[in-house]
């Protein structure tokens, strides 16, 4: 069964996208506080980076880094995550994820400016651009999903998107232990899916809070 999944970073006052975004720093200034200890496992090296050599954290963090990876057949992600708004009128831009996404599976793209051509990567990705219902999104990319997972991979909008509309069935964050004060809170308008979901958490070695939502 199709398990719809998001894993998502936040502080400990619950902020997500910070301020500051530009095309050089399209996740905002406070990025990589907010990532820090997922961006230092030996997962993230492996899967993101290619490096094999062994560097980088174990324990807590990485298990949870590994299970990110492990059962995705398809991604759903924003215009803004693929990076349509910094080059909208650019025809050759494929995202700001390299020649080889860290992706592996085809990922369905929200976009008012769909439809536009697929793009196929390499490593097993191709970009597909939709602009329909939440619902059929969904639809298309769990069939394309193979009886695997499909995650949510952001942003932020799109994740609150898909919880409001009750489609999410796991919800991982990984809440750093700072505190912002700016930028987009993501529990706004978003109450009681603690009633819904079972609750789960642990803190890893790095101070990080793991929070589990499952339906």
């Amino acid at each position: 069964m199709t398990v719809v999944r998001v894993d998502m970073f936040t502080s400990l006052d619950g902020r997500t996208a910070t301020a500051g975004l530009s095309p050089d720093n399209p996740m905002g200034e406070d990025w990589g506080r907010l990532t820090a200890a997922w961006a230092a496992t030996r997962t993230f090296h492996e899967r993101v980076f290619g490096d094999t050599s062994g560097t980088g954290t174990t324990g807590v963090d990485d298990s949870y880094a590994q299970a990110h990876f492990e059962g995705i057949g398809a991604e759903i992600m924003g215009a803004a995550m693929f990076g349509l708004h910094t080059f909208p009128d650019d025809p050759d831009w494929k995202g700001w994820w390299g020649d080889e996404p860290p992706f592996g599976t085809p990922v369905y793209i929200l976009t008012h400016t769909a439809p536009r051509p697929s793009i196929t990567m390499q490593g097993g990705t191709t970009f597909h651009f939709r602009n329909g219902p939440l619902d059929d999104v969904l639809a298309e990319a769990s069939s394309a999903a193979g009886g695997l997972d499909v995650r949510v991979g952001g942003g932020v909008g799109v994740i609150r998107d898909f919880v409001t509309a009750g489609l999410v069935d796991q919800l991982h964050l990984m809440v750093a232990p700072i505190i912002l004060g700016r930028g987009t809170h993501l529990w706004d308008d978003l109450p009681g899916l603690d009633t819904t979901h079972k609750v789960t958490t642990e803190v890893a070695e790095s101070g990080t809070i793991h929070v589990t939502f499952a339906r």
